[in-house]
């Protein structure tokens, strides 16, 4: 644990930790094998309020900010990334546009069950042809009386088919003004028809994550679905990214660090020409950039979750923590499976699943690419 946690922040690292060991970790391999997201593990974080930790009573949650939710992030990402980005997209993607930009009727109607962990939601951003340029959106919404008609495609929506997924939170070009494209965010229920949420993808990593391609022909919704002010949503859904990065590099650095553990442990036990691995200063010194990419990615989402609970510019600092932490967990995989050996090759040993997994951090909520640009722009550098 890093040194400047406070007491109860110790105190919720501690308890998500322990959860993780002693309910995740023993059903990770079977879930990553059958591709299936544990149900029974998601009502449990539920249980423990892990939904609702960066939102206010009032609307029941435990109060707390987003340095707590990226705590549990880490703690789960240690031993399972399918378990901690379905809390991280459940928070940060579901549950977070309806708290920042909803109506009080529709935080009234959607937040409870959200931040109880006992309905998810999707955040429809990603198509064909929007990924890091957002802004190339060919989904549609036209208004037709006081209904919204929604045609086009989204491609690798998280918690979008799962059997507790309530609605997906979708952006649509709504208008156009001066040549530009008005982007609006529009809240869709699961079932509306014309909405169909596609087949699971057969994907590389986050095997137990649920993820759909989802489609619309024709699908009406009230016209009072809108979420946030007409034409917000490009705004919106940024700043939204914005936050979200930093959920991730809390997710990359627990990731980080099981890989280093694991490296650590294993190469204690495994002897070699007599020898145990840990001896052998080739492994000592790849073991020890690896601890201090831990401790690096770790300082940065700190610092990005800091500023932002203080209410102060984070932009650049979340970019430059998602940046460093997601190349972590990649360095860290691969260096933890060549310590294993054959071993990590085996999908029965964690590092296999997190080499497998680690790859998405570096392109999801944001490619690499993207947060140079974000820290270029920073020092000035924009084209």
């Amino acid at each position: 644990m890093s040194e400047d946690l406070n007491e109860d922040e110790r105190e919720l690292a501690a308890m998500v930790r322990e959860f993780a060991e002693t309910v995740v970790a023993p059903q990770s391999y079977e879930a990553d094998r059958t591709h299936t997201l544990p149900m029974d593990v998601v009502a449990q974080m539920g249980e423990l309020g892990l939904f609702g930790l960066p939102f206010p009573e009032e609307h029941g949650g435990q109060g707390g900010d987003y340095f707590a939710l990226g705590i549990a992030i880490e703690a789960l990402g240690r031993v399972d990334q399918s378990i901690a980005i379905t809390l991280e997209a459940g928070v940060s993607l579901g549950a977070m546009p309806v708290f920042r930009f909803g109506t009080e009727e529709q935080k009234r109607e959607l937040l409870p069950d959200l931040l109880a962990g006992r309905a998810l939601a999707g955040f429809g951003l990603t198509e064909p042809e929007a990924g890091s340029d957002a802004g190339a959106t060919r989904t549609t919404a036209r208004l037709d009386g006081d209904e919204w008609v929604i045609d086009g495609t989204k491609q690798f929506i998280t918690n979008s088919g799962t059997p507790i997924t309530r609605f997906v939170t979708v952006t649509a070009v709504t208008g156009n003004e001066g040549g530009r494209k008005e982007i609006s965010t529009i809240i869709v229920l699961n079932g509306t028809p014309g909405f169909t949420v596609e087949a699971p993808y057969d994907k590389v990593g986050w095997n137990a994550s649920d993820t759909h391609p989802l489609t619309f022909s024709g699908v009406r919704v009230p016209a009072g679905n809108l979420l946030g002010e007409r034409g917000s949503g490009f705004r919106n859904f940024l700043s939204i990214l914005d936050e979200g990065r930093i959920a991730i590099a809390a997710l990359s650095t627990g990731a980080a660090e099981g890989c280093l553990e694991a490296a650590v442990d294993y190469a204690k036990s495994r002897t070699i020409f007599g020898s145990a691995l840990s001896t052998r200063q080739n492994a000592q010194f790849t073991l020890a950039r690896m601890r201090a990419r831990v401790h690096t990615a770790r300082l940065a989402w700190h610092h990005a979750a800091r500023l932002r609970d203080a209410g102060k510019p984070f932009a650049e600092q979340a970019a430059i923590a998602k940046l460093v932490a997601g190349e972590a967990a990649m360095d860290n995989a691969r260096d933890a499976t060549q310590i294993f050996g054959g071993n990590g090759f085996m999908n029965e040993f964690p590092v296999a699943r997190h080499y497998r997994d680690s790859k998405i951090l570096e392109i999801g909520e944001g490619t690499t690419e993207v947060q140079l640009l974000v820290i270029a722009r920073a020092l000035g550098l924009a084209g």
